[in-house]
């Protein structure tokens, strides 16, 4: 026989040789590898050169992978595989398995008889599942004690997950994140939580830390859970409660539309499944979960400090007994009464810490304003007035108040973005605070500017909470005065004195639909002054400046139609034109330089967040707790809800809207205005004193 590896003539001779030793030692054991072949055939197999045994250990299921390379390459037909280290030419065919092992060798390629198979192939599918076997049959991972513990956890998931939560997108995330793990069990070891459950419990029962109700996230009895049924559902309550955690520390215990109707937030309720993996893969799951709640500064601040009302009592050293109601009753001119006397006025004195004639027991002026300053601490009607509720908080029977104020502020924190800021801008963000009449702005994590505000009237007139972007910044603007005004008070002025638009400079036409349209050209006299800062929204306020600048002086600036006005509106552009244009150098004085008659906008290339919040209880800069009035109500609607029982806090309520429909059919006496004298409609609406016309440009000067 010729050689057609080497070719050497004559070792097909000496090979044949040592073969026949070798078949001659292993002959049983060949015939159990291959019992059909006979002697002759061994002959034939033995002629073929093999190379020396190699220590290759026996194969495994992984060996068989389909994505494996030895499973990709497998033999769909009689001819035998092809390996690297065969030489490659035509004469070769039956060298080319000389390198295979000896357990998958093949017959030569001429046509060999159904029995020549391969051995290691056709035993693959042993090694691993098929795809059409059934969950069951696939879960080689689960051991066997547990088996019947994921059998009932497949049919509870499959057939009733409704009944553990609420949510499709939930239902759909724990059903695939049970069946990826073949319906092992996570939560439960048997009669017993597993390391990861006891950190995910740690948390859930420390919720009340973060201003939630533990009882919102109960945890199940797993001693009591000993049979495979029990162990299921212990397993889905403990996957409920920590995706309700993980919803409510993000996005709130309560939808912001269960409050009010000028409320838009965006939604960012976390992902189910992301929470799942997030949870269950992480070294401390309490920490997983923990990061769900706001990472803010304010945040963390207020839950310091809730911690702090709840690890302290408050046992005054003074105890205010009760009484006749104590008020202040400032003396007329002229009049010699003093004002009220009661020997418990020295007690006050000292519970307020008031250190001037502590012996004193006239209620004078300087106890009414501790007692007022302590009521608006309290969340009381900061009025002086000493009756039952402020003589409970006086006795520390207010802490419960302060809690719940903390909480519902903590809470309204949970409904804004997760980032406040901008973050190729420093994480740059405007914050406007309600209660406080405040505005800051943000840059790097720190306050780089801040003044004060006018906002909204209670009732109809108040300034809604939202998040939205600021595009662009007007100097010069033009007022088109709100619908609402339009048709609910310029109009009806309107038949009363036909002259009041022409007096204030507004100037009225009608659209092209026949609705009325009244606008103010800019100047000085301008209702919006002589900036407008535009963070398009759909309640259609925003802020600007105003000509009124007296209403800044009073501690309560509650007064315009919901637009918020700003103090300093030049050195308010400035700040944000040198964040979002670095480059152009903007000043107050280059802002005042632009003041004329003609609209400038001037586009932010990447817009600046604007949240408007309302936080009646915050940490300020030193650290200290402070409380503002509940002007709008808020507090007391947020607190009855959270105090409430048995009510779906999450269900978004649609709130009917208001039109801003333009009636087409509306009459105006006259049609042009003549110039007139006296108090403007301005005036009248809004209180204070304004020019009625707009003054010459050289005299500009009300920056200055």
């Amino acid at each position: 026989m010729r050689n057609y590896l080497n070719r050497r003539s004559g070792f097909d001779r000496t090979l044949a040789a040592i073969a026949a030793t070798f078949l001659s030692i292993g002959a049983a054991s060949l015939a159990h590898a291959d019992p059909a072949k006979t002697s002759a055939d061994l002959a034939i197999d033995a002629a073929v050169p093999m190379p020396e045994p190699a220590n290759v250990p026996p194969p495994t299921a992984a060996d068989f992978n389909p994505v494996a390379p030895v499973a990709s390459e497998a033999p769909k037909t009689t001819e035998a595989p092809k390996t690297t280290e065969a030489p490659k030419t035509a004469e070769t065919p039956a060298a080319d398995t000389s390198k295979a092992p000896a357990a998958t060798a093949t017959a030569p390629s001429s046509a060999p008889p159904a029995n020549e198979t391969a051995t290691a192939p056709a035993a693959a599918p042993a090694a691993t599942p098929s795809a059409a076997a059934s969950p069951a049959e696939a879960t080689s991972s689960i051991a066997a004690a547990d088996q019947p513990f994921a059998d009932k956890l497949r049919d509870l998931v499959t057939t009733k997950s409704a009944k553990y939560f609420d949510r499709k997108a939930e239902r759909v995330a724990v059903e695939a994140f049970y069946k990826d793990r073949n319906y092992a069990p996570l939560w439960t070891a048997g009669s017993a939580p597993s390391a990861q459950a006891n950190g995910a419990i740690s948390r859930l029962k420390d919720a009340a830390s973060d201003g939630l109700d533990p009882a919102d996230y109960p945890v199940p009895n797993f001693a009591a859970a000993n049979t495979p049924e029990a162990q299921a559902e212990a397993e889905l309550k403990i996957t409920a409660s920590i995706l309700d955690y993980a919803r409510h520390a993000q996005a709130g215990r309560m939808h912001w539309s269960q409050v009010s109707g000028d409320i838009l937030y965006p939604e960012h309720n976390p992902e189910p499944a992301e929470v799942l993996v997030n949870v269950s893969t992480a070294k401390d799951a309490s920490a997983a979960l923990d990061s769900y709640n706001p990472p803010s500064r304010d945040y963390q601040a207020l839950k310091a400090k809730l911690a702090e009302l709840r690890g302290v009592t408050e046992t005054p050293q003074h105890k205010f007994e009760d009484g006749a109601t104590l008020r202040y009753v400032k003396p007329r001119k002229g009049s010699d009464a003093e004002p009220m006397d009661d020997p418990r006025v020295p007690a006050l004195r000292a519970r307020l810490g008031i250190t001037e004639n502590p012996n004193d027991t006239h209620y004078d002026a300087t106890v009414d304003a501790a007692v007022r300053k302590f009521q608006a601490q309290n969340g009381l009607k900061a009025d002086g007035i000493v009756a039952q509720n402020t003589i409970r908080a006086l006795n520390g029977e207010r802490k419960d108040r302060k809690v719940d104020i903390v909480r519902v502020n903590m809470e309204r924190l949970r409904w804004l973005p997760r980032h406040l800021g901008a973050k190729s801008l420093g994480d740059a963000y405007v914050i406007l605070n309600i209660p406080d009449y405040s505005l800051k702005v943000m840059h790097n994590g720190k306050q780089a500017w801040k003044t004060r505000v006018v906002v909204g009237k209670v009732g109809k007139h108040a300034t809604p909470l939202l998040t939205e972007t600021m595009k662009y910044i007007t100097v010069n603007p033009t007022w088109n005065v709100p619908p609402s005004i339009i048709y609910n008070e310029y109009l009806p002025a309107l038949q009363q004195d036909p002259t009041v638009l022409d007096r204030m400079g507004l100037k009225m036409s009608r659209n092209s639909d026949g609705s009325i349209r009244i606008s103010q050209p800019p100047g000085e006299a301008n209702a919006l002054g002589r900036i407008r800062f535009n963070f398009p929204n759909k309640f259609l306020v925003y802020q600007h400046d105003t000509p009124d600048k007296n209403l800044f002086a009073k501690e309560t600036r509650a007064y315009s139609h919901g637009c918020m006005r700003v103090q300093n509106p030049d050195q308010y552009a400035a700040t944000l034109l040198g964040i979002a244009l670095p480059k152009e150098n903007y000043t107050p004085e280059k802002i005042r330089s632009m003041y004329g008659r003609g609209e400038v906008n001037i586009n932010l290339p990447t817009p600046i967040p604007v949240n408007i919040v309302y936080q009646t209880a915050f940490v300020d800069d030193a650290g200290k707790l402070e409380f503002r009035n509940d002007i709008y109500g808020r507090d007391a609607k947020m607190i009855s809800l959270l105090n409430g029982s048995g009510k779906n806090l999450e269900t978004v309520i649609a709130h009917s809207q208001p039109t801003y429909t333009r009636p087409t059919n509306v009459r105006v006496p006259g049609e042009s205005f003549a110039d007139s004298s006296g108090p403007n409609l301005f005036e009248m609406l809004f209180g204070g004193g304004r020019p009625q016309r707009e003054e010459p440009q050289t005299r500009r000067r009300v920056y200055r």
